[in-house]
């Protein structure tokens, strides 16, 4: 039985698809890391028990961010079998965003994360999101042949999980908290950002 262990990225490498070897600190790596960190997080929205259209919707980004992390693995250019993510897919991120978005009440303010463990959960997935387009754009900015349909991807999916996060109260009756409160207006009647 062979074991889990294999000590060959004991001196800081790690090999991609088609066996190159790079640093653990790579661009692409690093992206691999914070798209890994993303579906463990969204394991954790999922084990919170959402209403069943936003798990499906979930379970299918889990299932896209796994493909995409295995393009971002291979340096190959236009190897198909992994290139899966398209801009259809980009696309229904967006109507899910619209179709959620719907059910909410308009959005004047910006507001603190919180409410529900859901919403806080699907919070914390939002950042991660983020984390993993930064890296993203990092490594297309070094490697031009990087899609920038996964970069749309991401962008695409960091929205989405901000309305979930809205939505995850908003069924359980959990109003937005607004930022900044009310009795931290300037007395001029100046919004925070002085229009």
């Amino acid at each position: 039985m062979s074991k889990i262990y294999t000590r060959a990225g004991d001196r800081g490498e790690t090999g991609l698809l088609g066996g190159i070897r790079v640093s653990k600190s790579h661009p692409r790596i690093e992206t691999n890391g914070a798209i890994d960190e993303l579906n463990a997080v969204l394991a954790l929205c999922r084990v919170e028990k959402p209403d069943p259209d936003v798990d499906q919707v979930l379970r299918q980004v889990q299932n896209e961010i796994g493909w995409m992390a295995s393009e971002i693995a291979c340096p190959i250019p236009n190897r198909e079998s992994v290139r899966v993510i398209q801009a259809e897919h980009v696309s229904q991120l967006e109507k899910y965003i619209d179709h959620f978005d719907s059910l909410l009440p308009p959005l004047r303010h910006f507001i603190v994360p919180g409410g529900t463990r859901l919403a806080a959960f699907l919070n914390l997935a939002r950042t991660v999101c983020r984390r993993a387009e930064r890296w993203l754009v990092r490594l297309r900015d070094q490697e031009p042949e990087v899609r920038q349909v996964l970069v749309a991807y991401l962008n695409r999916l960091g929205d989405l999980l901000f309305v979930l996060m809205r939505l995850a109260n908003h069924r359980q009756g959990v109003p937005d908290e607004i930022w900044p409160p009310e009795s931290a207006v300037p007395p001029s009647g100046q919004n925070h950002r002085g229009e």
